[in-house]
């Protein structure tokens, strides 16, 4: 083919995947796919690199990469599929992704939307400017959270340092087969929530079908069940050894990695410490406007435990919803004379507040949960115990709906 026809043919396969703008696909220099936060060269950096070849009609030189992708990788079915179309565009014009392959349709979509999500992240991935809208607060020894962006089909995993969030890498995961949101066992679906990593299986115990790992999550939570969700079994894990990767849309429920990001993940996570937020779309904001919503947040808890501390109950109640449930499903009258008014009561109390965590509750922007360590005094008498609040906002004001100990 000339040069022309090449660069024809370049184009039509990119406009394929879905993410031309008005000015071409944009790469900001962020983004950038040699300079992504991985510690080597992988699979999906492989992939990226081809398509920036593809944008710039440089057919030879994206050749070369997809040889060389599935040479690495051979049970790495898009990187057959990116090839074949190469090839194919040395003989015809290309006018969709997979124009050259065979076999059952399904699948071939499948292939097809994962190349697409996957190069979403050249325009997608946040910039080192903003930081996770549902992660205001976490204790200092949590080192990392992980952020899950259905929609993306992205996990984000972020550093934390002395209350600061630092992207340091992301990676490509599948979902249950019928998206997001969960709500009963069997039902296809993954949980969207605030959770955390309570174990890990490895080793011959783990069937194949999860692959080289599995980081079980508590879902369902408190706040899953106080909601009738159920079911459990819900893991971070592996793909079986003869595939590289999962269609986005692939799971029972779990979120579903390649065992190379796996392996690598492995490393950030601390059994019981490490948070993992999965929404059906994550908000990145500037690093101005989440200390602004940080202080917020920590301005209600502070409000509260003052509250606590007065001895006067129509203060304290005044933080809590008429809708608020506990988690044995007392009304907040019955709660309240069993479970609080012996502390709140109480003439010379002080209370402090340490170990707090703050989430903006995933596809919830009307709600928050604390997490916090509470050590109350009286006298010589002294008494700690971990809580967990969960606050929605009722008109202008953020009210307690649900709290229990954990």
């Amino acid at each position: 083919m000339s040069k022309r026809a090449n660069a024809s043919a370049a184009a039509a396969l990119l406009a394929a995947c879905a993410l031309l703008a008005p000015a071409g696909i944009g790469m900001a220099k962020s983004i950038h796919p040699a300079e992504a936060p991985r510690a080597r060269q992988d699979a999906e950096i492989m992939l990226l690199e081809i398509y920036k070849d593809l944008r710039a009609s440089q057919l030879q030189d994206a050749m070369a990469k997809a040889d060389a992708l599935v040479q690495a990788y051979p049970n790495f079915r898009v990187g057959h599929l990116i090839r074949g179309d190469l090839l194919l565009m040395h003989t015809k014009p290309v006018g969709q992704l997979g124009a050259g392959a065979t076999g059952p349709a399904d699948k071939l979509k499948d292939l097809r939307d994962e190349a697409r999500v996957r190069l979403q992240t050249l325009v997608s991935r946040p910039g080192p400017e903003l930081a996770p809208r549902s992660v205001l607060q976490l204790r200092a020894d949590m080192r990392h959270v992980l952020v899950v962006d259905a929609t993306q089909s992205r996990l984000y995993v972020y550093q934390h340092n002395n209350g600061e969030l630092k992207l340091v890498t992301d990676y490509y995961v599948s979902q249950g087969k019928l998206g997001v949101d969960k709500f009963r066992e069997g039902d296809q679906k993954t949980p969207l929530g605030v959770y955390y990593i309570t174990g890990r299986v490895s080793g011959p115990k783990l069937p194949d079908f999860y692959g080289a790992s599995a980081l079980r999550i508590n879902y369902p939570n408190e706040w899953d069940r106080l909601n009738g969700r159920s079911g459990g079994g819900i893991f971070l894990h592996g793909t079986p050894a003869d595939n590289y990767s999962r269609p986005p849309l692939a799971s029972d429920g779990c979120v579903v990695l390649t065992n190379d990001d796996l392996r690598k993940l492995e490393g950030t996570v601390d059994i019981g410490k490490t948070p993992v937020v999965i929404a059906d779309h994550q908000e990145f904001i500037s690093k101005a406007k989440w200390d602004n919503e940080r202080f917020t947040a920590n301005r209600l808890v502070e409000s509260w435990r003052a509250d606590l501390v007065s001895a006067d109950s129509k203060r304290l109640l005044k933080n809590y919803s008429g809708k608020f449930k506990s988690a044995n499903g007392e009304d907040l009258k019955t709660w309240y004379e069993k479970d609080m008014r012996p502390l709140a009561s109480v003439n010379g109390l002080s209370v402090s507040l340490s170990e707090v965590t703050i989430f903006r509750y995933p596809s919830r922007d009307d709600m928050l949960v604390s997490t916090f360590t509470l050590e109350s005094k009286i006298g010589k008498n002294r008494s700690t115990q971990r809580k967990r609040q969960y606050w929605a906002r009722e008109g202008s004001e953020w009210k307690i709906i649900f709290e229990s100990m954990i």
